[in-house]
């Protein structure tokens, strides 16, 4: 399968999501990470877009999306939610065409976070707009934090979740 990883935060997120990816890569599925952070695309606003149009950057994540199987969402809890970097993409991606629930709809999502805090709160509101956009969020998730290290078995399992739901 080809996974795209899209991590809203650097740092422990982005190594949470390399070790994601290499257990990804040896389960034979092809993977691919999208930092946002990297990305660094405009806030969306309605003004924001009415003076820049669609981002070509936003194209083009629509694009990567859109050829991906499956995803994986890697996402600090900010506050008991979702990072701005994952919720503005979203917000662009869902202006960015006729089809843009294209990229979302019917297609398979795993959850991971690293987070300071306990982390449940960004699992279970990622989890709700994901659904609402039409993904098929698997039901184990992959958290850590300073207290809970990385379960590579478990990670495998949410990986291979992934896959079967592809």
């Amino acid at each position: 399968m080809k996974i795209a990883i899209v991590i809203a935060s650097n740092n422990k997120n982005l190594a949470l999501a390399k070790k994601l990816k290499n257990i990804a890569m040896d389960l034979g599925n092809e993977t691919q990470i999208i930092d946002l952070v990297e990305e660094n695309l405009p806030l969306y606003t309605p003004t924001t877009q009415e003076k820049l149009g669609i981002p070509h950057k936003v194209k083009d994540l629509h694009q990567t999306l859109t050829n991906s199987g499956g995803m994986i969402f890697v996402a600090p809890e900010y506050n008991g939610g979702i990072p701005p970097s994952l919720t503005s993409a979203i917000a662009w991606l869902s202006v960015s065409g006729e089809d843009w629930r294209g990229c979302f709809n019917g297609k398979p999502a795993a959850l991971a976070t690293h987070s300071g805090g306990g982390g449940q709160y960004v699992l279970l509101a990622m989890r709700t707009q994901l659904s609402y956009i039409g993904m098929n969020v698997v039901g184990r998730s992959v958290l850590t934090n300073g207290n809970k290290p990385l379960n590579p078995e478990s990670a495998q399992e949410v990986i291979k979740q992934l896959v079967r739901w592809g």
